[in-house]
């Protein structure tokens, strides 16, 4: 079945009014766009920060009357107040090509090397090589793919290191990519934590569809994750968060232990390479795209 969707072109400080007004009139999901190409990297924590120009998509059934919405949503639109310097929003209606989207996804998501051993294949294709160490995965709801630079950059540094008999704590596990991945390639054990509930669920998922025994990986919420000396620490967030919890974090690795930290921004490396090196002795950093690998070696206590 074809959807019917109305696009509006908008100032930020308008977003809730229409979709609202979307809402009210029977859409049965609201998006916003960026219309401008304008980056948002790491909003503040509580805040909800709009591109400048944003697109309000709402999405109707086929037997809706987008017409009757057109006409309701430009008789709100003569009573608002134009913020200043915005133009009057622009609609735009269309039928939207009727697609099974859950499978144009997987047709597009492919098999990835990651370093010399290492493949991370979608669960539902055939690995390209039965020899290589092939981590099979659906990411589900969780981050952690492989796709983005972030996570490229930290499975082939895993992919780099003897991590045979290893305990290995993946902080902000998302899919549990990298975990799982630290497990295929040799470490013992990883206790998983994540904020999101969803994401310790699809790391399970993904341990299981990997062969993997289920003692071999715990799943925590933070408060609850039990402290241990890690031979290994990983943690892909945020540069903010990775600036808040370097304590929490070089408390969780053991002397001469190490940790890799990304989803940094290059212009970031330094000021999160200053945070870490008060307990970590610091690698160069590594890039791509822009965004950045940090790794060190935990120093000894004294």
């Amino acid at each position: 079945m074809p959807w019917l969707q109305i696009k509006v072109s908008i100032h930020p400080e308008q977003a809730e009014t229409y979709e609202d007004l979307l809402l009210a009139a029977g859409c049965g999901a609201v998006t916003y766009q960026d219309a401008a190409d304008q980056p948002i990297f790491e909003p503040d924590l509580g805040t909800t920060p709009l591109w400048n120009t944003t697109v309000v998509t709402g999405l109707f059934d086929a037997e809706h009357d987008l017409q009757e919405t057109l006409q309701l949503l430009q008789q709100a639109q003569q009573q608002m107040d134009t913020p200043e310097g915005a133009s009057q929003p622009e609609f735009k209606a269309e039928i939207l090509e009727d697609k099974d989207w859950e499978r144009e996804w997987m047709d597009h998501y492919h098999p990835m090397q990651f370093g010399k051993r290492l493949w991370v294949c979608p669960s539902w294709r055939e690995v390209p090589d039965p020899e290589a160490v092939n981590l099979m995965l659906d990411p589900g709801l969780a981050f952690g793919t492989g796709t983005h630079p972030t996570t490229a950059l930290c499975l082939e540094w895993l992919d780099g290191e003897s991590l045979d008999g290893q305990q290995i704590v993946d902080y902000g596990c998302g899919s549990g990519i990298l975990g799982i991945a630290a497990l295929l390639l040799g470490a013992d054990h990883v206790q998983a934590v994540d904020i999101d509930t969803q994401a310790l669920t699809a790391t399970l998922d993904n341990l299981k569809r990997n062969g993997l025994e289920a003692s071999r990986l715990d799943t925590y919420l933070p408060p609850d994750a039990p402290l241990i000396k890690a031979d290994t620490l990983v943690a892909n967030i945020l540069a903010g968060p990775l600036a808040e919890l370097a304590p929490t974090l070089a408390e969780r690795v053991r002397p001469g232990g190490k940790v890799l930290l990304s989803g940094l921004l290059s212009q970031q490396a330094d000021e999160l390479t200053s945070v870490y090196s008060r307990w970590f002795e610091m690698d160069p950093p590594a890039e791509r795209e822009g965004w950045i690998r940090l790794s060190g070696t935990r120093r000894q206590e004294d």
